[in-house]
C-alpha cells in the first residue's frame, strides 16, 4: 500500500536529496564500519554543535504543542538527546582523541551554521507545525538511513551505537508519531511547512557532502 500523508508529500518533493542523503557514500561507509578515524571526527564534532540549537528547538516544539500528550511526548524525546546521545558523543570523542576546545567550540562549517539558524528560525517562530517541519527531517531522516543497514554490525562502537541510536524500536514510534503530528498540523501552512522541510532535506545531504569536499 503506498504511503500517504502531508509529510510523506514533502518527503517526495524533494526525493533526489533525500535519496542521495540516505544513500550517501558516508552513509554506507559507517554502515559498514569503514568510515575512516579523520572523517568520523570531522563529521561528530560538527554534529555535536547542533545539540544546543536542537533542544531549544525541541523546548520550542514543546512550548508550542496543542496538547499534553503531545509535550509528554516530545519532553521523553528531549530526556532521551541529552542523556544516551549525549553520553555517546562524549565517548566517541574520547576514543577518536577530540580535545575539549574541538567538542565545545569548533571551526563551523558553512552547512552547519546554515542548519544551527533553521533551527532557531524554527524555533523562533513560535509554530508547533513549522517545528515539528525541521524535528521531522531531522529523526526521519536518520531513521531511514539507519535502517538500511543489514547484516551485523560494525564492530567499533562509534560506527554501531550511532547506528542503534537510530534504528530501534523507540526511535521508530517516535519517527511515526512525529510524522502523524506533522501530518495532523502541517497542512494548515502548507507552504512554510513545506519550505523549511526542503531547506533542512538540502542541508542534511550538504553536510554529508561536506565530509568529501
Amino acid at each position: 500500500m503506498p504511503q500517504t500523508g502531508f509529510s510523506e508529500a514533502l518527503r517526495r518533493a524533494c526525493a533526489e536529496d533525500w535519496n542521495a542523503a540516505i544513500r550517501h557514500r558516508f552513509v554506507d561507509a559507517m554502515l559498514d564500519g569503514t568510515a575512516e578515524p579523520a572523517r568520523m571526527r570531522a563529521y561528530l564534532v560538527q554534529d555535536y554543535q547542533f545539540i544546543d540549537r536542537f533542544v531549544a528547538l525541541l523546548g520550542a516544539a514543546i512550548a508550542s504543542a496543542d496538547s499534553y500528550a503531545a509535550r509528554l511526548r516530545l519532553s521523553g524525546f528531549l530526556a532521551m538527546i541529552t542523556s544516551d546521545e549525549n553520553t555517546y558523543f562524549q565517548r566517541a570523542f574520547d576514543a577518536l582523541g577530540v580535545p575539549e576546545a574541538e567538542r565545545t567550540a569548533p571551526v563551523l562549517s558553512g552547512t552547519t551554521r546554515a542548519f544551527q539558524d533553521l533551527m532557531r528560525e524554527a524555533a523562533e517562530s513560535r509554530s508547533y507545525a513549522r517545528a515539528l517541519s525541521v524535528l521531522v527531517v531531522a529523526e526521519w531522516l536518520y531513521l531511514a538511513w539507519a535502517s538500511r543497514r543489514s547484516g551485523p554490525l560494525p564492530p567499533d562502537f562509534v560506527h554501531a551505537e550511532w547506528i542503534t541510536l537510530h534504528d530501534n524500536d523507540f526511535f521508530r514510534g517516535f519517527v511515526g508519531w512525529l510524522r502523524s503530528e506533522l501530518d495532523r498540523v502541517g497542512p494548515a501552512e502548507e507552504a512554510a511547512c513545506a519550505t523549511l522541510f526542503r531547506r533542512a532535506v538540502r542541508l542534511e545531504r550538504q553536510f554529508f557532502d561536506d565530509l568529501y569536499a
